[in-house]
Parts: C-alpha cells; sequence; structure tokens
C-alpha cells in the first residue's frame, strides 16, 4: 500500500487500517459501519459502498486483510502498516518520551548519589533532596512534552493534512473531490482528539519513566548499607542505561547496540560530569 493519497478509495484504505482492530473480524456491513462510526464525530458521515469496495479489494490484493468466509481481518503485514498509520498520524509508539525519561531519570539519581556520597550528607538530607530533585525533573519532562509535544504534532498534522488536500483537490470529478476532501477534514479532525488524548499519555509516561529511573537506584543507595549501597545504585543505574536504554534505542532506530552503547554512554558522563562540576562551584 503506498503512502500516497489521491483519491477517495485511498482515505477509505487508511481509516480502515487506523479503525480496525488486530482482534477484529467483520463483516463488510460491519466495517462500513465502524468507519462511518469512526468517522463521524458528531457529524453525519457516510461511505458509498462502491468505495469500500474498492478500498478492501486493493487491500485483500496487497496481502493487507484476509477474507474468510464473507469476514475481513488484518494480515500480519496488516497489522504492522496499521501500526506504522497510527503512530504516524497519532504517535502511539511514544520512543521520545521513554528515552527521555529513562535518560534523564537515570543522570538524576546518578547525580544525587555522587553528591550526596561525596559530601557525606545525612540520610534526612539525602532522601529530601532525592526526591525534591526526581520531584522536579518528573514534573518538569511531563509539562515540556505535553505542551511541546502537542505543539508539534498539531503543526505536522496541519502539513499532511495540507499536502493530502493538495493532492485529492486533483480529482478530476468534482463530486467525488468534494466527498474526498470532505471525509479528508474528519479525518483529521478525530486524529486531533486522538494526539491530544496520546500526547497525554506520552507525558505521563515519561514523568513516570523519569521517577522511577531515578528513585529506584536511590531507594538502594539509602537502605543499604556501606560500601553495598554504592555499589547496587550505581550497578542500577547502569543495568538501566545500558540494558534497558541502550536495548530500547537500538530496537527502535534499528541500529547495532554496539553503535548506540558508547553514545549513550558518553552523553550521560558528560551531563554527569558538568552537573557535578557546576553543583561543586556553587
Amino acid at each position: 500500500m503506498s503512502f500516497e493519497i489521491q483519491e477517495l478509495p485511498d482515505i477509505v484504505r487508511v481509516v480502515v487500517l487506523l479503525s480496525f482492530r488486530e482482534e477484529d473480524r467483520l463483516t463488510k456491513s460491519l466495517l462500513k459501519k465502524k468507519v462511518e462510526e469512526y468517522l463521524a464525530n458528531g457529524a453525519f458521515i457516510i461511505i458509498r459502498m462502491d468505495d469500500l469496495d474498492e478500498a478492501l479489494e486493493e487491500m485483500v490484493s496487497e496481502g493487507l486483510l484476509a477474507k474468510h468466509d464473507g469476514n475481513f481481518e488484518l494480515t500480519r503485514q496488516g497489522i504492522r502498516l496499521s501500526k506504522e498509520w497510527k503512530n504516524l498520524l497519532i504517535k502511539r509508539d511514544p520512543v521520545l518520551e521513554v528515552v527521555a525519561g529513562l535518560t534523564d531519570g537515570s543522570i538524576t539519581g546518578l547525580i544525587v548519589i555522587l553528591s550526596t556520597f561525596l559530601a557525606g550528607l545525612h540520610i534526612d538530607m539525602a532522601l529530601f533532596a532525592a526526591i525534591l530533585s526526581l520531584a522536579a525533573v518528573s514534573i518538569t519532562n511531563f509539562s515540556s512534552f505535553m505542551l511541546g509535544g502537542k505543539t508539534e504534532d498539531m503543526a505536522n498534522i496541519l502539513t499532511l493534512k495540507a499536502l493530502i488536500d493538495h493532492s485529492l483537490s486533483d480529482i478530476p470529478d468534482k463530486k467525488e473531490r468534494m466527498m474526498s476532501l470532505r471525509l479528508a477534514k474528519h479525518l483529521f479532525t478525530i486524529l486531533r482528539r486522538d494526539i491530544t488524548r496520546s500526547n497525554l499519555l506520552s507525558a505521563s509516561l515519561c514523568g513516570v519513566t523519569t521517577f522511577l529511573a531515578g528513585i529506584i537506584p536511590l531507594i538502594a543507595f539509602l537502605s543499604l548499607p556501606k560500601p553495598l549501597n554504592i555499589i547496587v545504585s550505581l550497578g542500577t543505574i547502569g543495568v538501566m542505561t545500558t540494558v534497558f536504554l541502550v536495548r530500547y534505542r537500538a530496537k527502535k532506530a534499528q541500529v547495532s547496540w554496539k553503535v548506540i552503547l558508547p553514545e549513550t554512554v558518553v552523553i550521560i558522563a558528560i551531563a554527569t560530569i558538568i552537573s557535578l562540576i557546576i553543583g561543586s562551584g556553587l
């Protein structure tokens, strides 16, 4: 299936992929109703059966849908492409938020642990500093990704809508062209609502990930006896950065972990050293 949207069936195919769930197995009439419900959002939207037939036939021929006894379901390729469209239009996979949460939480935890260890702070002062630092970073991450992420995604959606509207404006048949533009308009209205929900979840995930990535090694540092506390806490941060963060980045970027590992370690080390130098100078 091409990512190029130039005709009415192209929009219908995208909507089918967005509204279809992995476990769905629907007849043509139920699928038509599901697509119309997805697009409705308070408006009266009707998909012509001819347009749906054309879209479904193309999707079956391309291996995106399988047809069994009059029922349609997504194939493995269709499931994968459905996820790609959702990630592109709705950002269902919060890669940046997870990476930022793990990185910021690990760096904050590492700075607090090293500062406490070097300064010999009492456990009460260390606990206060740890919770205050992690809470501040977590809330800042949530706010930044909620506001910045939503603004960026809305701007990207408007750009994509302008490109799609330009492609659809070339449809020679006036009736089909107006119907296509109307469907595209309502599709992006739905996407705005879904993007707001997705940004809220992604920002919350970033904040929670930041707090957990920092508090887990801090709990080990403050609760275990010396010198076991510093060994276990730094080891925990090492595991989170080398195993979880590096593996996650390598998987999402489809790059070897051997490339990702030194890059990650260097960035975290530089950030930690600079923070400690600045802190010692205050």
